[in-house]
């Protein structure tokens, strides 16, 4: 039985942007007159929205005396001037969508990324006409790990949590999904902190060639 709705997560899961997002985050660093991070150490900051991973980058070079707001605003005045220049989906992710699509189950998308940007990123790498519902974290009051923000998906598109399929990369997917009473698929390319296997998750895949298949040999 086909899920009556599949949501997915954006960066880390359909799209590889840690290289944009670690540009940014250099970027807001030499503003205020801090060394770089490593590309591998702003990966583990990515997943809780832009005020955590400036917080982290801050923390992480002990810029004790940036304002977290104004370099929020640095940030993302560096991320959006050209937040695909080194961004790509990851491989298969356009076919996936295009299977699913194909088999006429409805999607959606829902990232703590601001929802402009999101709305250029998908539009850049030819993804924006896939999703019924798009949904960034600033789209609403609340944003991931908050449920309210996959459950007002679920609703708008009217599908019911025991119904529907979360994919996302990291721990803060997996515990949306929880506590929505939601499913969720774990993409294990993606950013999240710990270890896959300590993850819940219905399945764990490495690429998206595996998911369409998945999605077909779901038990009601």
């Amino acid at each position: 039985m086909s899920p009556a709705l599949i949501v997915f997560d954006l960066d880390g899961t359909l799209i590889d942007s840690a290289p944009d997002l670690a540009a940014a985050v250099n970027g807001m660093l030499a503003d205020f007159g801090c060394a770089p991070l490593a590309l591998p150490e702003v990966r583990r900051m990515i997943g809780d929205g832009v005020a955590m991973l400036v917080a982290r980058a801050l923390a992480a070079r002990g810029c004790a005396d940036a304002d977290p707001a104004a370099a929020g605003r640095l940030f993302m005045q560096h991320y959006a001037s050209d937040p695909t220049a080194r961004t790509t989906a990851f491989p298969g992710a356009d076919q996936a969508l295009a299977a699913l699509r194909a088999a006429a189950i409805p999607l959606a998308l829902c990232t703590n990324k601001p929802a402009r940007v999101t709305s250029r990123i998908l539009h850049s790498l030819g993804l924006e006409g896939y999703f019924a519902r798009v949904i960034g974290g600033d789209s609403l009051p609340f944003r991931k790990p908050d449920p309210r923000v996959l459950l007002a998906i679920l609703e708008a598109l009217d599908a019911p949590p025991a119904g529907a399929l979360l994919v996302g990369d990291s721990e803060v997917d997996a515990a949306t999904a929880s506590a929505a009473g939601v499913r969720f698929v774990l993409m294990t390319h993606g950013y999240h902190r710990g270890a896959v296997e300590a993850i819940p998750c219905i399945a764990a895949l490495a690429g998206f060639a595996e998911l369409p298949a998945l999605v077909r040999n779901l038990p009601a």
